[in-house]
């Protein structure tokens, strides 16, 4: 301990306990305006585990000789402000809990450096196991509202749906072929406006291998990271599951109960699952982190869909100008650009929710202004001599 400082030492123990009755006060707001009985619940238990740890600094404080009688003019106004405003978005105060808990826990780590009193040491240890044990839980209240099973389900299937393989090369295949056809047709429209027609063939066929190479390597990249990205999420959820598998197991029930199971149901099922540590390593993963069996994507099938898709959507605009020149070629090469901006917006709607014509007349929209622009900007340049 700090010997010899005891007046450091009490200051220290007042602003634990000013820290832990913030948490209570945000906790007791957020539980106040919460409309669903299971959430509810969860928050006002969170409340009771803060004022616990406060009642420690409390015994803390006392074995100090201090009277704390005055302490409660010590909690931050700020937090009681909050605690007793009305209307204030649920989703603002879960946010400023997390910010506290996270605050506190680098407070209370600091001092694990200073302080070697084994009791003030035995209520760190006793804080962070509770805080380890709610701290996902906070998270999930923040992210997820509170929800029918129905609509959860719902929202399972469509991770599963946009997640899943078939999804994943479908959507590199359509947006190839969208970035393929609108910066190729962007380049021959402004090639165009410049040069009157010249150079138009060889300009997009250069565009079009730089726009192959460019995005092979960008989906190539990026599927890359997001793997590895995972695999230390994985690896980090599998080695506190190996240190403490109960905590993971409380953790996992505490994520059904927000979901509407009852304590007893979600514990049964938090059990039989924990039973298993590769199962449970799935489930914390997908629950708590979003990732599933088909998140990882091959790099090698991304750049693959990613660079044929563009070189092809490439390609298109490019068509009429193996066989035509001049304006015929470029009025001809307008119009199978624009019918393809208007497939590929319709062909979106195999991963998306909107409606075929909807999706296709918005990209052929953005085709035409794309094309217009590009061929006006090499008008403009085209007079200026540049």
């Amino acid at each position: 301990m700090m010997q010899g400082n005891q007046a450091y030492l009490i200051k220290t123990l007042k602003e634990n306990w000013r820290r832990e009755m913030m948490a209570v006060q945000l906790y007791q707001a957020a539980a106040d305006m919460e409309s669903d009985d299971r959430r509810r619940q969860i928050l006002s238990q969170l409340v009771d585990v803060e004022r616990k740890h406060a009642r420690l600094w409390e015994e803390r404080l006392q074995a100090q000789g201090v009277d704390i009688t005055d302490l409660q003019s010590t909690i931050p106004a700020a937090a009681t402000a909050m605690r007793n405003r009305k209307g204030v978005p649920q989703a603002i105060l879960l946010q400023q809990i997390e910010e506290v808990e996270n605050g506190n826990a680098a407070w209370y780590q600091s001092q694990r450096n200073v302080i070697d009193d084994p009791e003030i040491v035995q209520v760190l240890d006793v804080i962070d196991k509770d805080e380890a044990d709610h701290d996902s839980v906070v998270t999930d209240l923040a992210k997820r509202p509170a929800g029918s099973a129905k609509s959860r389900l719902h929202g399972l299937w469509g991770e599963e749906r946009h997640r899943g393989n078939s999804g994943d090369w479908v959507g590199d295949a359509i947006y190839g072929v969208n970035d393929g056809l609108g910066a190729i047709f962007g380049i021959i429209s402004g090639v165009a406006g410049f040069t009157g027609g010249k150079y138009v063939l060889m300009s997009g066929l250069f565009g079009a291998l730089a726009s192959t190479l460019s995005m092979g390597a960008g989906a190539w990249l990026a599927t890359k990271s997001e793997n590895e990205l995972m695999e230390s999420e994985l690896a980090r959820e599998r080695q506190e599951i190996a240190e403490d598998p109960a905590h993971e197991a409380e953790e996992l029930a505490l994520l059904y109960e927000l979901k509407g199971f009852s304590t007893a149901e979600a514990k049964d099922i938090a059990d039989r699952i924990a039973s298993d540590p590769d199962e449970l390593l799935k489930t914390m993963a997908a629950e708590e982190l979003g990732i599933h069996e088909t998140s990882t994507g091959s790099p090698w099938r991304s750049a693959l869909f990613g660079s044929g898709s563009t070189l092809v959507g490439g390609i298109i605009p490019l068509i009429p100008f193996f066989f035509m020149k001049g304006i015929p070629a470029m009025i001809a090469a307008a119009i199978i650009s624009i019918a393809a901006h208007f497939a590929v917006g319709a062909a979106k709607s195999l991963i998306t929710v909107r409606s075929w014509w909807a999706s296709g007349l918005e990209m052929t929209a953005v085709g035409v202004i794309v094309g217009v622009v590009s061929y006006a900007l090499g008008l403009v340049g085209a007079s200026l001599h540049l």
